[in-house]
Parts: structure tokens; sequence; C-alpha cells
């Protein structure tokens, strides 16, 4: 699916946070899916496309990302994005969802669980920052780049040529050369195009700190939602150790696969094996659903 085709249907909803940008394919029960740092919900459209027909697919824009425009001095953390998760929620008048996270996302999906633990279905963490990888120290080279005021030349040297981008992200891409133009663009032109969304992008890379992750852990502790702890193995970012230490931290851990030799990025580049994942997952998670239901009706 290009991007033409995947925000066709683009949709924004009013928030206390900001003007939050979506896209949603399908009906029944709701799977939220939620990006990372430099991306936008573009990163699932393989997942928005194919598991249509057992979800009603919703792909965000974060707070600082593709079309999701916040609030003037609005807070654009990543505990300020777990909250504006359940707002946008509350504004589509959605109760509980199965929710997947990826990078930077897959750490407010963290936070978001802990402090919303009744709003989840399911949920399913991809390679992610966790508890004091925050962030992580190969990703502290861009952290100190974004500190030290470089951001609009790194993005704009990554928009005229497009190699520079394959280059510095290779570390998240099994195959960085087979990401297209189009793809790049789509998740840079925000960022180019809007001096207000690029300022907010810096704000967001500036509060990165593990204190967010640090501070729910006792909530992850307690968080008995069946969870899926899928995790590509060559990853220098988030090792595989995170994903049992995730496993083991989290109690509703229902499985934890691993991808071999997958990267971060691996919804975009291995969507088949992914979307299986997440079927099966889904479907156990509702099974439990109506075994509780059944046995409150009892």
């Amino acid at each position: 699916m290009d991007a033409r085709t995947f925000f066709d249907g683009r949709r924004t909803v009013a928030t206390p946070s900001g003007l939050v940008g979506y896209v949603e394919r399908g009906r029944g029960p709701v799977a939220l899916f939620v990006h990372g740092v430099l991306l936008n919900g573009y990163l699932w459209r393989h997942q928005i496309e194919a598991l249509s027909d057992a979800r009603r697919c919703i792909a965000v824009d974060l707070l600082a990302h593709g079309h999701t425009e916040a609030a003037e001095g609005q807070d654009v953390s990543v505990t300020a994005n777990a909250h504006m998760l359940a707002q946008f929620l509350d504004a589509l008048g959605i109760d509980r969802v199965d929710l997947v996270g990826n990078d930077s996302g897959g750490g407010i999906c963290q936070i978001f669980a802990a402090l919303y633990p009744q709003r989840l279905r399911s949920l399913t963490l991809t390679n992610c920052d966790a508890h004091d990888n925050w962030p992580p120290e190969a990703f502290q080279g861009f952290v100190s780049m974004v500190a030290a005021g470089g951001l609009k030349g790194t993005l704009d040297a990554m928009w005229s040529n497009h190699d520079v981008y394959r280059e510095a992200l290779a570390p998240a891409y099994e195959r960085p050369a087979a990401v297209s133009d189009g793809t790049i663009e789509t998740y840079l032109r925000p960022f180019v195009e809007s001096p207000r969304q690029l300022r907010d992008l810096e704000r967001f890379v500036n509060a990165f700190d593990c204190r967010h992750t640090l501070a729910i852990e006792d909530g992850l502790r307690r968080l008995r939602v069946p969870t899926l702890v899928a995790w590509g193995t060559d990853d220098v970012y988030f090792p595989t150790e995170w994903s049992r230490w995730l496993e083991q931290t989290i109690p509703g851990t229902t499985r934890r696969i691993e991808f071999d030799g997958a990267r971060i990025f691996f919804p975009e580049e291995r969507p088949v094996e992914f979307n299986r994942e997440l079927r099966a997952h889904w479907h156990l998670a509702s099974e439990r659903s109506a075994d509780v239901a059944l046995q409150a009706s009892v």
C-alpha cells in the first residue's frame, strides 16, 4: 500500500492535547497501532491492510509526528503521549483496544498500559524502549545531535538525499537499501514542511528520559492483560534481553517470540510473519475475554 492510498481516508479528531491524525480500516473490536520516533502511522500500512477483516484497525500519529497537531504549549513527552492516546479513544467513543507498539511507541504503550489497564483487551510490544533503556546508548548520538540544535540540518539532508536517511537508519532495517523514496518522504515530509512540527519533534526527543518508564514499572508488574512480546533479534538499540525483561515483568505475557535476524522495523519488513502472530494473539485475547464475561454472568 503506497502513501497516497494509505492516507486517502485520513481523519482527525480534537482532543485536549491537540488535533490528532489517524487512519482506520475495518470493523469490529478496535486495534490501535502506535509508531515510534521520526515515523507516523504509515509504519503500520501492512497491518492495516491485512488485518482489517479481523479488527477495526487504527494507526494514530503521535504528538509531534505525522498529521497530528499538538495544542499550543502542549507537553509532547512520552507520558503526555500516553495520556493523549486515552483522550483519543475518549474522543472516538472507544472503550477498550488491542494495543500494538513499536520503538518509542512501544514505550508509550507500556506507560498507557500501566496507567489505563482497564482500557486494554490485549497488548503487543515489539522492539522498543523499556525500563532504564531510554534512550538506548546506541541512539544517544542522535539525541545529542538534537540537543545541540542539529535536527533541522539532519532532516534537510535526509530530505534532499534519501540515501542519508537510509544510512542513518540502517541499524533499524534489515534491508535499508530497499526502503523506497516514497516511504522516506512520507515519514519526513511533516517535519520538513512544518517548522512547528519540527520544533515539537525536537521537544519530543529532548524529553527522552527513562524516568517515564521507571515510574510505571509497578504498574507493569500488575498487568494481567494478555501480552505478546515479539522481537527482532538483530537490534543494536533493543537487544533481545529486553524482550525477556518484558516477559518476566508483565505477568499477563502469554508468549514471547523472536524473529531471527529482524530489526526494529520488522512490522514493515516482515508483515506476513508478524500479522500471523497478531491474529493468533487477538484470538486468544478474545477467548479469554469471553471466558471472563461468562464467569461473571454465572
